[in-house]
């Protein structure tokens, strides 16, 4: 919803892209392929004096729109989507991406580069119902993102599109439709193309574009993925075993031996083992082989705790070793909370630009679940920079051995811990012995070293 009142020029899409661009910031631009928008920020879809009583509504700001569930129970159906939004089709995307290319220029010079194919389209059946109350299809989805995906490319050749967008593990295998009926033992839908996983089909259903037609018009696989452990996404810090469970799960993201800690693990596919980043690869890699990957929704929780800043850490740093290639947090800490200065440790450690490596190098820990570590290449100067965290509640010392890199000067350190959680600290400078340094970490911290030199 936007306060905007000079449309189209100041609309709430614009003022984000402008904004982004003064920062030196890249846009993800949500298109829908919902079929409609809305028409503006005050009608609703399931108004009470049209539709009768509801169980609940909106109290403060638009007492008169309902949640379309009526007083028995039962859903409101019928409705008329003009009540709220306006019909749109692929031809309404290409005139606003070309809009977008004449103010702001194209992709490849400074415009909006990336386009998200709508958001968790999984979910329209119950987010969106008023306008699309029954879940999609398989065929529906590609039909969609054939349609739209070919509007932007029209419209703006350089543009990056990231599609299914779905919400997570549960739709990563089946389709909406029969996801909204629950039908997870026969699912009439996913049966009736050969019981593939949605994603996979989805993939093989992009590919088939580009050999028919001789262009891409798929460049992101984008799934959103909330950890699904109670307690963790979303959350605050919560107790003992809550944070080292928040900890734990972002092993989920990579460890082909995790099982995950939740629901996911009786419900399988292969156990409850999610190795999200080497999945969405080895799918790609078996059916639209060029395609990166994306995860343009995901959240580890406890932003105003030391806990969050450490899985944030940690995230991050699994994000670059497995190379993934795009990832936006769902939704950004305060400038001051814990969880931001997991991302300074990576881009402004020393307060002056001082950033992690572009060139992600080998690293490995023989406790990477206690003390993980990673590492890259500056790529201007051929220093090493490495980033430690200890995820447990109590000091640990060990070595760090630097292998197939010639030390140029002492190593520089900074971090952040438990014990100063308002900024980042500048630590004394050290030798080598050799290629060897041993630190100590303290308990729940983020150490990030910077090693002159150069790999061999």
């Amino acid at each position: 919803m936007s306060d905007a009142v000079n449309l189209p020029a100041d609309s709430g899409a614009n003022r984000v892209i402008t904004q982004n661009r003064q920062v030196g910031v890249a846009t993800v631009l949500t298109m829908p392929l919902i079929g409609y928008v809305a028409k503006d920020a005050a009608s609703c879809g399931f108004g009470i004096t049209k539709y009768g009583a509801q169980t609940d509504k909106d109290w403060q700001w638009r007492p008169n729109c309902g949640n379309g569930v009526k007083t028995g129970g039962s859903l409101v159906t019928g409705n008329n989507p003009a009540d709220t939004s306006l019909a749109v089709g692929p031809s309404f995307a290409q005139a606003w991406v070309s809009a977008l290319v004449s103010r702001y220029g194209n992709a490849a010079n400074s415009g909006v580069r990336y386009y998200d194919l709508d958001n968790e389209p999984d979910l329209w059946w119950d987010t969106h119902r008023d306008v699309a109350p029954t879940g999609l299809k398989y065929d529906q989805l590609r039909d969609r993102t054939y349609q739209y995906a070919a509007a932007i490319k029209t419209a703006d050749p350089a543009a990056q599109t990231l599609g299914p967008v779905v919400m997570g593990w549960t739709y990563y295998w089946h389709s909406p439709y029969d996801g909204q009926r629950q039908d997870w033992q026969t699912p009439d839908d996913r049966n009736a193309h050969g019981g593939t996983p949605l994603v996979p089909w989805y993939l093989q259903q992009m590919k088939a574009y580009e050999l028919a037609h001789g262009k891409r018009i798929l460049d992101f696989l984008d799934l959103h993925y909330y950890p699904a452990a109670s307690g963790v996404a979303l959350s605050p810090a919560g107790n003992t075993a809550t944070q080292a469970l928040r900890l734990n799960s972002t092993r989920s993201l990579w460890d082909p031996s995790y099982v995950d800690e939740s629901w996911i693990a009786s419900a399988g596919p292969d156990g409850g083992i999610v190795k999200l980043i080497p999945r969405m690869r080895e799918w790609v890699n078996a059916n639209y082989p060029g395609t990166k990957l994306a995860i343009t929704e995901y959240n580890w929780g406890a932003p105003e705790h030391i806990n969050g800043a450490l899985a944030q850490a940690d995230v991050l740093g699994i994000f670059g070793r497995e190379g993934l290639d795009l990832a936006t947090l769902w939704s950004p800490p305060q400038s001051s909370q814990p969880l931001a200065f997991a991302f300074r440790i990576y881009r402004n450690y020393n307060g002056s630009g001082g950033r992690f490596g572009e060139t992600s190098v080998s690293a490995a820990s023989s406790a990477q679940d206690r003390l993980a570590i990673y590492a890259a290449e500056e790529s201007a100067t051929g220093a090493l920079t490495l980033v430690v965290i200890n995820k447990t509640a109590g000091n640990l010392s060990a070595p760090l051995t630097l292998s197939h890199f010639t030390s140029g000067g002492l190593v520089q350190g900074w971090r952040y811990s438990a014990a100063q959680l308002n900024g980042i600290t500048r630590l004394p400078d050290q030798g080598l012995s050799g290629v060897t340094f041993t630190s100590t970490y303290p308990a729940n911290s983020i150490t990030l070293y910077r090693v002159p030199g150069r790999r061999l």
